[in-house]
């Protein structure tokens, strides 16, 4: 019964330790003040200068793992295509929970993924996104090739990007009408954010939420900022 007593008053004491450290945790993350929009952008830089070089920073994954399994605060969130060749966790070279990703066949701003850009601004403290396009984007060239898709859910990734066909066919026949769709689409993405949600938008307005568009190259693995 002793053994029982005292068993029991060392979970309780152990429950209150931890619900008092993260507490402490908590509160330390919001008195914290986050790094200015080009200071995060500048780490992005950094580690995708780090991809490039094929030189990754070294990192303990089961002790980030650990750190992690109570709560994330990631900075930054990437809006990025699903291509199989841009994961942007590797192409930034960042560590688990550094980067709330949502990616979307052409990263157009959907409702699902809008949703999820508010869920990290409004409850994980992230205060830049970065809308990223690629080279070669395969949902643009479906989009600007004009041709009939076989089904209404590819139609559904097609058809966001249409304007940006239209624009380039429009003002860029002459050089290359994908790679122009491209780097619009991300900029009208980038904008679709701000027009379709309160919650991004009134970040923004106070200054508490920074967009960036960006292009990454295939060729280089270098990831360029547009705007």
């Amino acid at each position: 019964m002793r053994r029982k007593v005292q068993f029991l008053l060392t979970v309780a004491v152990a429950a209150s330790f931890a619900s008092q450290s993260v507490s402490q945790s908590s509160e330390h993350r919001e008195n914290a003040k986050a790094p200015p929009p080009d200071q995060i952008w500048s780490s992005l830089v950094d580690g995708n200068k780090r991809f490039i070089d094929g030189e990754p920073a070294s990192r303990d994954l089961v002790s980030q793992r650990r750190t992690l399994e109570q709560n994330q605060h990631p900075l930054v969130a990437i809006l990025s295509c699903s291509d199989s060749r841009v994961p942007p966790e590797v192409v930034f070279d960042q560590g688990l929970g550094d980067l709330f990703v949502v990616r979307v066949a052409g990263n157009s701003a959907d409702p699902t993924g809008i949703g999820s850009l508010e869920y990290a601004v409004e409850h994980l403290g992230t205060v830049m996104i970065v809308v990223l396009g690629h080279q070669s984007c395969g949902a643009v060239t479906a989009a600007c090739s004009g041709e009939k898709l076989p089904t209404s859910n590819l139609e559904a990734v097609t058809d966001p990007i249409a304007r940006s066909c239209r624009v380039a066919k429009a003002e860029h026949a002459g050089e290359s009408p994908v790679d122009f769709a491209i780097r619009d689409h991300v900029h009208r993405t980038a904008q679709d954010l701000l027009a379709q949600s309160s919650v991004l938008k009134h970040a923004h307005d106070e200054g508490k939420l920074a967009i960036v568009e960006a292009y990454y190259s295939l060729d280089s693995g270098a990831v360029t900022r547009l705007h």
